[in-house]
């Protein structure tokens, strides 16, 4: 049994990187039909589940309320037998799809913060990983969860940038974060929705690697429109050539 790849994007908002992160766990699920394959949107505005077409019924988040609701009422019991039970509970929140499974974390920061639930609930999702041969996390906008540690344990970081100057800027806070923060092997960027390949020779996100450019994808935007998932792209779009490009350059696929 190989180590578990786990791949986790990071970036500015509104560039695309769950577009990117929905695109790869596709092409994993055809390139790799025989293994275990985990999506984890880590963004609160659940959009992955979108892209991979996964109706989200109950999230971690959902778990964690219940454990502090029982910790304010005073019930340690119930509240030591819910951590136990935490990693079947994940289990049941994970959603089962045609090649991969797909888990919600919700919105970690709401009805008060217990740090050391948080920290219990990290661990179970890192002992999680472990069962599956793939990961794929779409982490929120910004540089938080790198903060938090809650993307401690990757193999790979994806970091995601239009062509501005700001995407670009945030890749490079992220990855220095990163460096003290993340026990990553390897960091690259993917610059997204580039409208002509001339606009390349201006984009420096140096130190970082740059894996591949994706060209604006009109395809890919339209299906979106529509409320298709990434699963009903053509095999040539855009979208999945370019993702397939920085999976190839990692030597994951």
């Amino acid at each position: 049994m190989h180590d578990t790849i786990i791949i986790a994007a990071a970036g500015k908002g509104g560039v695309g990187k769950t577009s990117v992160c929905a695109a790869m766990v596709r092409l994993l699920v055809e390139k790799h039909p025989d293994s275990r394959i985990l999506a984890i949107d880590a963004d609160p505005a659940v959009g992955l589940a979108a892209g991979l077409g996964v109706e989200v019924e109950s999230t971690l988040d959902d778990i964690r309320r219940r454990i502090v609701a029982s910790v304010e009422q005073g019930e340690t019991k119930a509240a030591v037998e819910l951590l136990g039970e935490a990693r079947f509970q994940i289990f049941d929140t994970m959603k089962e799809q045609e090649g991969f499974s797909f888990l919600a974390i919700g919105r970690p920061e709401s009805a008060g913060c217990y740090c050391k639930v948080n920290a219990y609930l990290k661990e179970v999702i890192s002992m999680l990983a472990k069962d599956f041969d793939y990961v794929v996390i779409d982490g929120e906008a910004g540089i938080e969860q790198i903060n938090r540690r809650v993307m401690e344990q990757v193999t790979h970081l994806m970091l995601v940038t239009d062509p501005s100057r700001k995407g670009a800027e945030v890749v490079r806070t992220i990855q220095k974060v990163a460096k003290e923060l993340v026990m990553y092997k390897s960091c690259g960027a993917v610059v997204n929705r580039v409208p002509h390949p001339s606009v390349m020779e201006l984009v420096d996100v140096s130190p970082v690697e740059v894996l591949t450019s994706i060209p604006s994808d009109e395809e890919h935007a339209a299906n979106e429109v529509r409320g298709g998932s990434v699963f009903e792209l053509n095999r040539e779009a855009v979208l999945l050539k370019g993702a397939e490009e920085a999976l190839r350059k990692w030597e994951i696929i």
